[in-house]
Order: C-alpha cells, then structure tokens, then sequence
C-alpha cells in the first residue's frame, strides 16, 4: 500500500477547532472530503482543503497514482506553539491571552497499489 504525506505547520488556529474539521474527513474518499471541506462553514476548512489538495498532487505528480483510488487514512492535528498576550483589565489587573497554534499531518492511501 503505497502512502503520502504532506504537512502544514504553525497554523495560527486552536488545534481544537481544527480537530472539528479533521474529525469530518478522516476515512473518507478524497472527492467526498473536498466536497465536505467546500461546503463547510468553518474558517479552517479553507486551510485543510488547501493541504488536502497539495497532498493529492503530491500522489499524482511524485508517486502516479490514480486520484479515484486515494482516501485519506490518516489526519493528524497537533499543538504548536502558543502566544502568550496580555488584555488588560479594571484596577489596573491584567489577563493572560493565550493564542494557539497547530499543525497539521495529512496521509493519504491508496486502495490499489
């Protein structure tokens, strides 16, 4: 079974709201997955669709393989690094902002080699 792999790093969205995007595709047929990623109303579907697309043409272009027999067997996602920000409050009180990053590891498989 021939794999690929492609790989977005420091992402500036929480790897939480990424994961609810990632959570949509994970096993499904590349066609499925972009038309789901298309429809999505969740500003990180635009970033996973790009990587998504590179890891096809990856496939395609490095490896030959046929586009109908690829789905994505693997879709990671993993914290990064967090900005740590201060918003300032009432009597001269701070709060600590912390602003999240992630990456993300996409692996797609084929079902014929």
């Amino acid at each position: 079974m021939t794999e690929v792999k492609a790989k977005l790093s420091k992402l500036t969205i929480s790897p939480y709201k990424v994961r609810l995007v990632a959570d949509q595709i994970r096993g499904k047929k590349i066609e499925e997955a972009i038309d789901i990623l298309s429809f999505s109303k969740k500003s990180s579907a635009t970033n996973v669709l790009k990587l998504l697309e590179s890891a096809v043409a990856n496939a395609e272009h490095n490896n030959g393989l046929n586009i109908d027999d690829l789905y994505i067997s693997e879709i990671r996602v993993d914290e990064s690094f967090i900005l740590k920000r201060i918003q300032a409050r009432a009597r001269g009180r701070a709060d600590r902002i912390q602003k999240r990053s992630c990456h993300v590891n996409i692996t797609l498989g084929s079902e014929k080699n």
